[in-house]
């Protein structure tokens, strides 16, 4: 069992910068590839960047490309979402996601935290 506790959420202005972290339980952490989505207020869950177990490749939704990047510290059981040049439509709850690299490839849910962008 993984448990994921995201932190790093509040409210910005447009423009500025906030940086997401998840901390997670467990001694396998490097062992799960890591991904941050959003969900916006009557929109559904969205995918916004993810991260391999090695950490040797990153995946972005287009709409954050060049303004958001993912990181992990396998040391930490942490993985970061570092988030540049915000805009209003950033605005969502923030979830970390983490996923098994071995079968039954086991899916696991932060609760969420808020961000707000404010323009």
């Amino acid at each position: 069992q993984v448990q994921l506790v995201e932190s790093g959420g509040g409210l910005v202005q447009a423009g500025g910068s906030l940086r997401l972290s998840c901390a997670t339980s467990g001694r396998t952490f490097s062992r799960y590839a890591m991904g941050w989505f959003r969900q916006a207020p009557g929109k559904e869950r969205e995918f916004v960047a993810a991260i391999r177990w090695s950490a040797d490749s990153t995946y972005y939704a287009d709409s954050v490309k060049g303004r958001f990047s993912i990181s992990r510290d396998n040391a930490k059981n942490t993985v970061y979402l570092q988030m540049n040049s915000l805009k209003s439509e950033d605005t969502a709850v923030y979830y970390c996601n983490a996923i098994d690299s071995i079968p039954p490839f086991q899916n696991y849910w932060g609760q969420g935290t808020q961000v707000t962008v404010s323009s």
